[in-house]
This record gives C-alpha cells, sequence and structure tokens, in this order.
C-alpha cells in the first residue's frame, strides 16, 4: 500500500459509526445491523464472532463497500468508503466465504502472479516468498495445476495464498480454515502471526474456528442479533468468565451428601448417583471454592474417588455470551459498547 495517499495515516484501519443494516423480506423488514459502532486499530488481528444470522457476513460487505447500508458511515484507513470507490481495493484485500476469490481456469502460479501484479509489483521479485507460502499450505506440487482441478481444501488454500500475495495492509478473511486440516491450520496461524508482526498489518478475522481465534486474534468481536454484545480482547474475555468446571465422583450414597451446603458453595451443580455413589458436576466462580468443596464433602463422609477440573475456553466463553435473550446488557459487553 502506498499509505499516506489514501484517507489519512493516523486513522485507525476500520471505523465504523451507528451502521445500520435493513433487508426487505416478504414477511417484512430484517434489521442484519443495528447501530454497530467499533474501531480495528492497525497492526492487530481482530475477531468477528457470533452465531449464524448474527450479521458478520453483512458487516463484513459493508466495511469492503459490497453492501450499502441503510444508515451509518464507514471508514477504512481514513477513507470513506462510499467515496473511495474502486481505490479501496488498491489498499484492501478479502478472502470472503462462498465467493469464487480466485480464476479457476489458471493454474496457482498464474493466479499468483496475477494477483501480485495488481498491487504494481512485480512477481518475480516476490516469487520466492510466495512459493515459500505455498509450501507451508502444502500446494508445491499443485502450482500448475489449474484451481479449478483442486479439491474443495486445496481451492480454500490456494484462494488464502492469492489473497496475501496482494500484500495490502488491511486482509480481510472469511472462514479461511474452511476445509483446511489441522496441521495446514496451524501452518496458517503461525504465517499469519509472523506476517502480522513483521509487516504490522491488519487482519479482520470471521471463522467458527475457535481455537484459531483464541491462537491468532489480538481482540474478539462478538455480534448477536445485529449488535455487539462483546468488545475486549481474548484474555479479558476469558478472564471475565473465569470459572472452573469439576466432575467429581464420590464412594457415598447420594442421600449421605448434604447437597444443600454443596449448592451454597457452587454457582451450579448437577447430580446423578445410586446407593453406592455419587456423581456431581460443579461450576465454582473462585479456585479457594473448591477447598470449601471439599472441605464439605469431607464433612460428609463422603471419599473423592476421581476428579476432573476444566476451564473455559473461547468456544465454551462464545456459547456462554450468545446464548442470552435481550443482548447487549452491562454484563455482556466486557470492553465494548453498552
Amino acid at each position: 500500500m502506498e499509505g499516506n495517499d489514501f484517507g489519512s495515516a493516523s486513522a485507525p484501519a476500520v471505523r465504523v459509526t451507528d451502521l445500520t443494516k435493513v433487508y426487505d423480506a416478504e414477511d417484512g423488514e430484517v434489521t442484519a445491523l443495528d447501530g454497530i459502532s467499533l474501531e480495528i486499530e492497525r497492526g492487530t488481528v481482530v475477531g468477528i464472532l457470533g452465531p449464524n444470522g448474527a450479521g458478520k457476513t453483512t458487516l463484513i460487505k459493508s466495511i469492503l463497500d459490497l453492501v450499502r447500508p441503510t444508515d451509518g458511515d464507514v471508514a477504512v484507513l481514513g477513507a470513506d468508503v462510499t467515496a473511495a470507490g474502486g481505490e479501496l481495493y488498491r489498499h484492501v484485500s478479502a478472502m470472503l466465504e462462498g465467493a469464487r476469490n480466485v480464476y479457476w481456469r489458471l493454474s496457482l502460479r498464474e493466479n499468483l502472479r496475477y494477483f501480485t501484479s495488481l498491487q504494481g509489483i512485480d512477481p518475480d521479485e516476490v516469487a520466492e516468498e510466495n512459493l515459500a507460502f505455498v509450501e507451508s499450505l502444502g500446494l508445491t506440487d499443485k502450482l500448475d495445476e489449474p484451481v479449478n482441478s483442486l479439491s474443495r481444501g486445496m481451492k480454500q488454500k490456494a484462494t488464502l495464498a492469492c489473497t496475501l500475495a496482494r500484500r495490502t495492509d488491511l486482509v480481510f478473511l472469511d472462514e479461511p480454515t474452511l476445509g483446511l486440516d489441522v496441521e495446514a491450520s496451524a501452518a496458517l496461524v503461525d504465517t499469519f502471526r509472523e506476517m502480522v508482526d513483521r509487516d504490522e498489518k491488519t487482519v479482520v478475522l470471521s471463522s467458527h474456528d475457535m481455537d484459531v481465534i483464541e491462537d491468532l486474534c489480538d481482540r474478539v468481536v462478538v455480534l448477536n442479533a445485529g449488535r455487539v454484545v462483546v468488545d475486549d480482547s481474548v484474555s479479558a474475555l476469558l478472564d471475565a468468565f473465569r470459572t472452573q468446571s469439576h466432575r467429581l465422583r464420590l464412594a457415598a450414597p447420594l442421600d449421605d451428601v448434604d447437597r444443600a451446603a454443596v449448592a451454597e458453595v457452587a454457582e451450579s451443580v448437577s447430580w446423578s448417583g445410586t446407593s453406592d455413589a455419587v456423581e456431581l458436576t460443579v461450576t465454582l466462580e473462585a479456585p479457594d471454592d473448591y477447598y470449601r468443596l471439599m472441605r464439605t464433602l469431607e464433612s460428609a463422609g463422603a471419599t473423592i474417588e476421581r476428579a476432573e477440573t476444566t476451564t473455559p475456553d473461547l468456544e465454551s466463553v462464545f456459547l456462554r455470551v450468545t446464548d442470552r435473550a435481550d443482548p447487549p446488557t452491562d454484563e455482556l459487553a466486557v470492553g465494548g459498547q453498552r
């Protein structure tokens, strides 16, 4: 990107203000985006999450000026996207789910050279770098095959390689790991992290792969029903829901355990058992509560035969924050808008 001739060099990579999009449907209007406001700083990786129908794709396409909002404003690199017109796409690259993002009749090598040249870059000067990324995706032996002949997963990898070949400072990736195996996904995360750190690139990533989001993103924006319900760093989001779940098997009849006492210690508890043993799953808010629970069980004469502990990952947190009827609330909007 040529930087200062487009928008403002001091502006955030993306600024969305009061963005609303209403679609006409057979049974009335459907609000896909409901007054969304957010900023994405340069040199960061931001994950856009949400259940199906939350508005993720509409938001991304609005930022890319592929969908015109009903109301609100979008600026990319300091420039209004509507006024920028085609100039926008010299500075932004995107891989969109369900779109044919490359030329399928051309080989991967031909696509790489074409998309590199779109930026005014001599393909020969960056051929070695392009080939290194292709190799990391396991596509070296497919370079001269038409993209259309590749498997679904290989098409996905080819599209990723061509999207990044344009070397724009701002990249949008919609479900980039769809169809990729675990090894390829891990290679993608490593490549992205290195690329962002080295080139100060900004990546906006929408994915259902929570492991990729957790490993790669600095920050997550969670949408639900067209509104932002969470906008915060991954670490802060996990800390906000830092509870522990314990599954215990006790050598004691169910009737001998003081269930009321356990319920006072635990945030939630479920029971099952026989005449000889009890199994319970408890969720605790603080580490000290675990020791209180142990003392409560010991006072009932229960012997713990087995204990398993799990801590929340991003997937479990995501399910919790989107499983609410009326977002957003103060509790949900961890670091973003209320």
